[in-house]
């Protein structure tokens, strides 16, 4: 296959994992406010993602974090890696319709390196660490144009949901 081939095969495969959103409320839970991945750009099932918050000054957090210099919390950019890794491990573990939830058990190392203000993406990238049938450990990185914002390790579960009362 030459390198040309090869690149086209590359891009195929990264548009074929590509999410949009609807196809992420099909995979999360969660709604607005609290849902932070607005696209899916790529997907390596059992390895890898790469997904996509656009920050906006609509944000609420931006009300009162902080009036005169809008900075999206530390917290929202570690939630926003764990949502894009709750659909890397629904996808891997193929609980897609199962109703099984992915809950965050520890963060570990986590590393803020410079302030994400309103009107850009955020690119979301998180890997596994160690997979196993309910408990799966993550790296997470969320960046700017290349430029790192926040590093964390974090653990989830997958669990059932809860039940109906």
């Amino acid at each position: 296959m030459s390198d040309s081939e090869t690149s086209t095969q590359a891009g195929a495969d990264a548009s074929a994992s590509a999410r949009d959103i609807r196809q992420i409320l099909s995979a999360l839970p969660h709604r607005y406010p609290l849902l932070l991945v607005d696209r899916v750009k790529s997907m390596e099932i059992g390895e890898r993602i790469h997904a996509v918050k656009a920050v906006s000054f609509n944000e609420q957090f931006f009300q009162g974090h902080f009036p005169g210099r809008p900075i999206m919390p530390g917290v929202l950019q570690i939630e926003a890696l764990a949502q894009a890794a709750a659909i890397l491990a629904i996808e891997t573990l193929e609980l897609a319709g199962s109703g099984k939830l992915v809950y965050f058990m520890a963060i570990e190392e986590a590393k803020f390196r410079a302030p994400v203000e309103p009107g850009v993406l955020l690119d979301l990238e998180v890997g596994f660490v160690q997979k196993r049938a309910r408990v799966c450990k993550f790296w997470g990185k969320a960046s700017i144009e290349g430029k790192v914002t926040c590093e964390v390790q974090f653990t989830a579960m997958v669990a059932d949901p809860p039940a109906e009362a």
